[in-house]
């Protein structure tokens, strides 16, 4: 078994590009492996700004030998068939095996080398690698078949054991020599295996392994922020990033003017991040400190030189952002909102003011009917007619990600009340699962002002999510008011129609991932006609925690066996038996079915005081038991106490197991049979009123 060492080096490919080219290196190698038939050890395959590496362990030295076999025409078929199929095979006739009058070919294929299967792997890996952006160049660009690659392609080391695989690409021709770091190492060097491949690039300033060179950035990092007595903020991405853009990662820490520390901590984080891609500390109050580190590709002779052009550099950034953020202060922000009238928010639905116009209305009812409680209607409605405001500045123009941020900013700054620069702030919020839901009443009422309206407009035009489709990020405008309600204990139907729909399955969603099982969800959404989120979460809570006890599992399979007779004997129900005694139909004015269902069976029980016949006793109790609990459970869900419900049900366990242990459901006597089929409907009814357990797995 021998290791195989494949370096491809070229210009610098994009930090952004790296990790999905190593994920491409690796898949197209060992397709390319697969289809040869040669299974390799661990593969490792590592990346830097100028190269791709992989290295695979235990290759073996040949391909195991193979044989394959071809159908051919019938024995009898004319002679031209036959002479055909021996052309596609390059056999003679008396190598032909005749199997019930067919003809077969057999081809034994010897092992090949594995040395020439890579070496005409390597080509084809090249040729078939996939790109986000890639370019032609040189004089062979002028053909659209020419070699694309991410940047020019220089160099390809492809080593197997001490044995170099020989091939090129375009006239790249690989071999033994590679290149240390740009700078501190410029000329070749010879590499002599895949054993010594990764120390040699380090003495030579290179750290092949991205995940050692990340690691090496985050304590290094944090290190001079600390000797400085500063705490470095943690920003992984950036850590990717600075990894993805050296080979030999040196993090410095500089210093700023303090006189920028004016500006929003948010703005001079991202300037300093987006921008030159250096991260930022925070001092021993806990506030955004005048420091600064950056990461260097090299170990200066005099690091002090090398932090003094960073600094410079962020210094012109940071003058831009101080004069973005007074100027727009020059205007109010109501001015600001003004100019969204010249913003189209969609072709069918206005302008992003006239959007403002109806979140506004909506804040404002919503503060006013007490949906929201405590939110002050005025506002409300001031809050919700900034909340926009911000997408019209200069900085928002420079940094989209600080909408909203910066309208609070503005707003604060501009004296409004706290409340109102809050909700502007933070009226976009909860943008992803992580992110944090608003509880200030003011904002709580224009973030679901906001996220209700852009559901209602565009499910109104029919822009509605289909598939992974969905451009108008509905789905996630769902799920943030999902959270904003169950989070605030909102109490209001959200929407009716399709948009009810689209909500409940959001909501499912949201639910299976919070590790909820989606029988109970089922079983719960299957009732129907449910718009109060609250409620109806509320329920799916107490009946995964009921069903998941042992006396919620016998519950649950009393309840199948009772819906299995019942299905069995085609039950219909005894409505039909109540009607049949010639008296109105006492069911006419109830319009739930499951409700229905319960009424009926009482009434048929009750319709006679007395039983055509003694009840034996596991019947009397199950009878009795069933008086008691209908009652507490409909008190119960009445209140909203689900878990109460399923206390009442819980007692109906130990007499349903009695009765199914000494009482004949199917009694000759048709007189017994139906009393004990309504009463087995009864019970059932008593359970969906709840939930419909029959969609309940166990």
């Amino acid at each position: 078994m021998t290791d195989f060492l494949l370096e491809l080096r070229s210009e610098e490919i994009p930090a952004r590009m790296q990790r999905g080219a190593r994920e491409e290196l690796d898949k197209l190698f060992r397709a390319q492996m697969a289809a040869a038939g040669v299974s390799p050890g661990a593969i490792t395959v590592w990346s830097t700004p100028r190269r791709l590496v992989l290295i695979a362990r235990d290759l073996p030295d040949t391909t195991a030998a193979v044989s394959e076999e071809f159908k051919g025409p019938r024995t009898s078929a004319p002679e031209q068939a036959l002479e055909g199929f021996l052309r596609k095979t390059g056999l003679t006739r008396d190598q032909l095996q005749d199997r019930d009058g067919v003809w077969f070919a057999v081809i034994d294929k010897p092992g090949r080398a594995v040395k020439d299967v890579l070496a005409e792997a390597i080509p084809s890996i090249i040729r078939q690698f996939s790109w986000p952006k890639s370019q032609r160049w040189g004089a062979a660009s002028l053909s659209t078949e020419c070699l694309r690659w991410v940047r020019p392609l220089s160099g390809i080391v492809a080593i197997l054991g001490e044995e170099l695989v020989e091939c090129a690409v375009d006239g790249i021709a690989s071999g033994y020599a590679t290149h240390g770091h740009r700078f501190h190492c410029p000329g070749e060097i010879t590499i002599g295996s895949a054993a010594d491949y990764q120390e040699k690039l380090r003495a030579c300033h290179v750290i092949v392994d991205h995940e050692e060179r990340q690691d090496t950035i985050r304590r290094e990092a944090a290190a001079v922020a600390a000797a400085a007595g500063l705490t470095l903020v943690a920003d992984e991405g950036l850590v990717v990033e600075n990894a993805g853009l050296t080979e030999w990662p040196v993090p410095l820490l500089g210093r700023f003017d303090e006189a920028f520390l004016d500006v929003p901590p948010e703005v001079i984080q991202l300037t300093a991040r987006v921008n030159q891609k250096y991260f930022v500390c925070t001092g021993a109050d806990g506030k955004l400190a005048n420091a600064f580190v950056c990461t260097a590709n090299i170990t200066a002779d005099d690091p002090a030189v090398v932090v003094d052009g960073n600094r410079k550099v962020l210094a012109a950034r940071l003058s831009d952002a101080r004069f973005f953020w007074e100027q727009d202060q020059k205007v109010s922000l109501e001015d600001h909102a003004r100019k969204l009238a010249r913003i189209t928010f969609h072709e069918k639905l206005g302008t992003v003011a006239d959007k403002v116009e109806r979140v506004a209305k909506l804040a404002r009812w919503l503060a006013e009917e007490g949906i929201v409680p405590g939110a002050n209607p005025d506002l409300a409605e001031q809050a919700a007619r900034l909340c926009k405001a911000d997408l019209v500045t200069e900085m928002v123009g420079e940094f989209p990600e600080l909408q909203g941020l910066m309208g609070g900013y503005y707003a604060r700054a501009a004296g409004l009340p706290d409340a109102v620069a809050d909700a502007v702030r933070d009226h976009y919020k909860p943008v992803g699962q992580g992110d944090e839901v608003p509880t200030a009443p003011v904002t709580v009422a224009v973030s679901l002002a906001d996220k209700l309206d852009t559901l209602r407009s565009f499910f109104g035009i029919e822009e509605k999510p289909t598939g992974s489709k969905d451009p108008f990020a509905l789905r996630r405008a769902a799920l943030g008011i999902i959270r904003v309600i169950q989070d605030n204990g909102l109490r209001f139907g959200v929407a009716e129609g399709d948009l009810l729909d689209f909500f409940a399955d959001r909501l499912k969603v949201q639910q299976r991932e919070a590790g909820v099982r989606h029988d109970i969800i089922d079983a719960v959404f299957a009732l129907g006609g449910e718009d109060d989120l609250v409620r109806l979460l509320a329920r799916v809570n107490a009946v995964q925690s009921y069903i998941e006890t042992a006396e919620g599992a016998n519950l649950l399979a009393g309840y199948k066996r009772a819906a299995n007779i019942l299905k069995k004997e085609d039950w219909q129900g005894i409505e039909g038996q109540i009607a049949q005694t010639g008296e109105e139909d006492p069911l006419a004015m109830v319009d739930d079915p499951l409700v229905a269902s319960a009424v009926a069976a009482k009434m048929a029980m009750r319709h006679a005081p007395g039983l055509p016949y003694d009840p034996e006793p596991a019947e009397a109790a199950l009878i009795a038991a069933l008086d008691e609990a209908e009652p507490k459970a409909t008190a119960a869900i009445a209140a909203e106490d689900f878990a109460g419900a399923m206390a009442a049900l819980a007692t109906l366990r130990g007499p349903i197991d009695a009765f199914f242990e000494s009482v004949t459901v199917n009694d000759a006597d048709p007189a017994k049979r139906g009393q004990r089929l309504a009463l087995l409907a009864r019970f059932r009814a008593a359970v969906h009123n709840v939930a419909d357990f029959s969609r309940i797995e166990g």
